[in-house]
């Protein structure tokens, strides 16, 4: 045990990464890339704080941790510290994968290359903010694997393009015909308990990052499940079940979370019937790319 900084509002989180301290950064050979266990212990409580529920247990949270992808963490932490070390051992495992992965979504091989190397510049770290390098691998929270992450931040940098794009091509459609567009009345506003907006933000937020490109993919943007599985890896059939999945989670969280908030079984479930667009919550912006906690 290495004795990290005690959190005074969750002490049972920073107790079960300590009891675990040795095991953990054995385990993600951090060592390699010249992370010490205090920093990768750091990183590992910060993910554990983020998303497990306040009253999560000592043995909860040592089961959270345990299911973590730590030997990908350290990678992608050191690849986004800018350790050249970790970042040849990154191209190494990965470059074939991103080309692969962008073709299959692209189709085309100029517009994969283009996609794959733009990926690289942002999983390297070429700008910089407040004088520190921005690296998109500072994301990645190990609740899956690396691989994974990766196909879905592929997915969800052409879901973005292909957004730009038809905003794009739908505008310069409406200056050919010399369309002139007056603002529309906004409709009234529903109201909406508050409870109702907090909640489903709050579980929009936890879902993982192929959660959050499935969501947005098939709901946001209409798109067949066929091509959802081809973006990410997988067969139209599993990307179905993982479809069903999410939501049925997700429904499941969102009920429980108003429960929490002190609304009724009848008022939880007539809450999880309001439209959407009802809702007091940017769900396109909650559910983009998770952010490194």
């Amino acid at each position: 045990m290495t004795g990290i900084a005690q959190s005074a509002d969750r002490p049972q989180l920073t107790a079960a990464v300590s009891a675990m301290g040795d095991l953990i950064y054995q385990t993600s050979k951090a060592h390699k890339f010249d992370i010490s266990q205090p920093q990768f212990e750091g990183w590992v409580l910060v993910i554990a704080q983020k998303y497990l529920p306040a009253d999560a247990t000592q043995p909860e949270a040592e089961d959270f941790v345990g299911s973590l992808r730590l030997e990908d963490l350290a990678l992608a932490r050191a690849c986004a510290a800018g350790h050249e070390r970790a970042w040849e051992q990154f191209m190494h495992r990965f470059r074939e994968l991103l080309y692969d992965a962008a073709l299959g979504i692209a189709k085309e091989s100029s517009q994969a290359k283009d996609l794959a190397d733009s990926i690289y510049a942002d999983l390297y770290g070429m700008n910089e903010r407040d004088g520190q390098r921005v690296s998109k691998l500072s994301s990645y929270t190990g609740r899956g694997s690396l691989e994974g992450w990766l196909r879905t931040v592929i997915a969800q940098e052409f879901i973005n393009r292909y957004r730009s794009r038809k905003r794009l091509v739908s505008l310069e459609e409406e200056e050919e015909e010399g369309q002139q567009f007056a603002a529309a009345d906004p409709a009234p506003p529903v109201a909406t308990d508050s409870r109702v907006n907090t909640v489903v933000d709050e579980s929009l937020k936890t879902l993982d990052n192929e959660s959050r490109v499935i969501l947005s993919a098939y709901y946001l943007d209409g798109r067949k499940l066929a091509e959802i599985g081809r973006m990410l890896g997988f067969h139209e059939a599993t990307a179905s079940r993982k479809l069903e999945r999410i939501t049925k989670a997700l429904r499941k969280s969102i009920r429980d979370g108003l429960l929490k908030k002190g609304m009724s079984k009848r008022q939880a479930d007539e809450a999880l019937e309001t439209d959407v667009r009802d809702l007091g919550v940017d769900v396109r912006k909650s559910l983009a790319q998770e952010r490194s906690p």
